[in-house]
C-alpha cells in the first residue's frame, strides 16, 4: 500500500498522488528547498525522493527486480556490448568493479546540495519538479518507475542494480530525472586519478554516449567528469 503524503499533515509543496506508476508528484517547479521538504515524508512513508521534469516516460515493470541482476556482472556485460558498439576502438577487457571509495560527506547532505543546484538547472533539467517514490531505497526508482530513458541501452531494472552498487561504494543517491538523462550526488568520489580511471570504465559501461561523445579518451573524462565530483550526470541517444 502506498501512503499519500498529503494525508500526513506534513510541510509539503502542493502536490498530487499518482497511480501507475505510483507515485506523489509536486504541482510546481522545485525550488533548492524542495528537497529538505521532501525528506520528513520520506522517513513517515519510506517513499524516495527524487526530481522529475516530467512523467510520460515512465512505464512500470510489474515483475523485474534488481534483486535479480548482480551489479559486477551487469557492469562486465554493459561494457561488453559497449565495446561491441563502437567501431573506432580494439575491445578492452572488463577492469572489474573500482574500489569503495573511503571517508567522503554525509549521503543525504550530498543530495541535499545537489538536488539545490537543480532545482536552479535551466539547461539539463529545466522545470523539475519534487516527487516521492514507493521505493526500497533511493537506486531503486528506476526499476519502481519503469524509467525509459536508456532503453536503447539497458534497462531502469539492471541499471538500478548498478547504483545499488554505487550507493554501496560511493554513497550516490538518484537526485535528479529526465527523459534521457539522470543526475547522482556523491558522497565519497574518487580522490585520485587511479581510482577516477576504474570509475569512469565503469561509466562506460553504464553510459557509452554521455563518456564517448563528449570526451575525445576516458582519462580526459575521468578529469573533468568523476575526479573529486560530487555529482555525476549521465545521458543517452
Amino acid at each position: 500500500m502506498v501512503i499519500n503524503p498529503n494525508a500526513l499533515g506534513l510541510d509539503l509543496p502542493p502536490g498530487t498522488l499518482r497511480v501507475q506508476p505510483s507515485l506523489w508528484y509536486a504541482d510546481e517547479p522545485a525550488t533548492p528547498g524542495t528537497w529538505g521538504r521532501l525528506l520528513p515524508a520520506r522517513d513517515a512513508t519510506g517513499m524516495q525522493p527524487v526530481l522529475l521534469t516530467e512523467t510520460q516516460f515512465l512505464h512500470p515493470s510489474q515483475v523485474a527486480d534488481p534483486d535479480d541482476h548482480d551489479p559486477a556482472t551487469t557492469l562486465a556485460d554493459l561494457w561488453q556490448l559497449a565495446q561491441e558498439e563502437d567501431d573506432d576502438a580494439s575491445p578492452e577487457p572488463w577492469p572489474g568493479l573500482a574500489p569503495p571509495m573511503p571517508g567522503g560527506t554525509d549521503p543525504e547532505d550530498a543530495a541535499a546540495r545537489t538536488a539545490a543546484e537543480l532545482a536552479g538547472d535551466e539547461d539539463w533539467l529545466k522545470g523539475t519538479r519534487g516527487a516521492l517514490v514507493p521505493a526500497r531505497r533511493s537506486a531503486d526508482i528506476l526499476a519502481v518507475l519503469g524509467w525509459g530513458g536508456a532503453a536503447a541501452h539497458a534497462d531502469a531494472v539492471r541499471l538500478s542494480a548498478v547504483l545499488r552498487s554505487w550507493e554501496d561504494r560511493f554513497g550516490i543517491r538518484l537526485v535528479g530525472l529526465g527523459p534521457d538523462l539522470l543526475t547522482v550526488s556523491v558522497a565519497a568520489p574518487p580522490r585520485t586519478m587511479a581510482d577516477a580511471l576504474a570509475v569512469a570504465a565503469e561509466h562506460l559501461a553504464f553510459c557509452p554516449d554521455g563518456v564517448r561523445d563528449d570526451y575525445a579518451s576516458l582519462h580526459a573524462y575521468a578529469a573533468e567528469e568523476v575526479l573529486d565530483r560530487q555529482d555525476w550526470t549521465f545521458w543517452w541517444d
